[in-house]
């Protein structure tokens, strides 16, 4: 019978309360009020199109990534399992879940181990930030990444999370610093990642002048953190306390306009609220170099490897056809002025 630790339990409880209950934010993403000029005539055909990237000096082929969800329990091993068997055969980009449960518990690592069935994709490892103040340091940044043979490290920052938890981790005094350490010795870039609340731009020009290669900006509007500790409490006063921040945050594409100001140059992930193709067509359209999305995955993951597949070809195609009707053959044209803010 498998050993369940009380990380463990956390994360088994995190798959089902995301499953299961609806944690949606009641912020939108701020998506909504865009929309493309529409093409009538793109002068184009659709199979021209061409929504390939290249990201970390790897080639994608849409700019879509499964983000970082799980790991640490046999039914996460699974999940990230289908993700990464869809992702190598759609050759997209993902992320695995936080990984302080198999630093903690070496026993675990294979539950995050997916490179041996997808030795091509772009693939990121994952830390919470705030651990680099609890006795963490490039040693264990090094052993993530080690431990899946990532290509970039993202390091996870769920303030808001971690101060409603009952044994949250809050000491984020400090903490950039720290960052800026890892940036300069870590063998791979450095990806600053929220959860679903963003970024302001105090703090996208604090990590840039640390040193991070991109920023996943993860606005509101999509999964609410405090919702999934809100059912996962058994507290009245802290199920209240999560419950009175579900709508806290910055919405996505606030968040993008943010990075863009700040750091024009960097990579953008964007994510938070993305339900679509067409979702990821107006972040791209933004200025985001690819988009995440996390929910909409771990429930076709859930199910099975071909229903994943199924997902991740529904939203390419939905990519191109924006690409398609709005006359851009190319992501690089997508970006050129093709969005209507209503």
């Amino acid at each position: 019978m498998e050993k369940v630790t009380p990380l463990g339990q956390r994360k088994s409880d995190h798959i089902r309360i995301n499953l299961e209950e609806n944690v949606q934010s009641d912020l939108s993403s701020g998506l909504e009020k865009y929309h493309f000029i529409h093409r009538a005539i793109p002068e184009l055909n659709l199979n021209e199109v061409d929504s390939s990237i290249t990201l970390f000096g790897k080639q994608l082929s849409s700019p879509l990534l499964i983000s970082s969800m799980t790991g640490g329990t046999a039914d996460a091993a699974r999940i990230n399992q289908n993700l990464a068997l869809a992702a190598q055969q759609a050759r997209i980009a993902m992320g695995v879940g936080s990984q302080r449960i198999a630093i903690e518990h070496p026993e675990l690592a294979w539950t995050f181990q997916v490179r041996s069935i997808a030795p091509d994709i772009l693939l990121f490892a994952n830390l919470g930030a705030v651990q680099l103040n609890y006795g963490y340091g490039l040693k264990e940044c090094q052993r993530a990444v080690d431990m899946v043979g990532a290509d970039a490290l993202v390091l996870h920052f769920n303030s808001v999370q971690e101060a409603i938890q009952e044994e949250g981790d809050t000491k984020f005094a400090g903490l950039i610093n720290k960052i800026e350490t890892i940036c300069k010795k870590l063998a791979v870039p450095v990806i600053a990642k929220e959860v679903g609340w963003g970024f302001s731009t105090q703090d996208i020009s604090l990590l840039t002048q640390a040193g991070v290669s991109s920023i996943d900006v993860a606005g509101a509007g999509g999964t609410s953190w405090s919702q999934v500790e809100m059912y996962r409490s058994e507290n009245e006063y802290r199920r209240k306390l999560a419950e009175d921040f579900l709508n806290w945050g910055i919405p996505t594409a606030e968040v993008i306009q943010n990075a863009l100001q700040v750091a024009p140059t960097l990579p953008i992930i964007a994510s938070g609220g993305l339900r679509s193709g067409v979702d990821i067509a107006k972040c791209i359209a933004l200025g985001a170099s690819i988009g995440g999305m996390a929910s909409p995955f771990l429930k076709s993951a859930a199910r099975s490897v071909d229903e994943t597949i199924n997902m991740i070809n529904l939203i390419k195609l939905e990519i191109n056809i924006c690409m398609f009707a709005t006359g851009s053959k190319t992501i690089d044209q997508l970006r050129q002025d093709k969005l209507v803010n209503k």
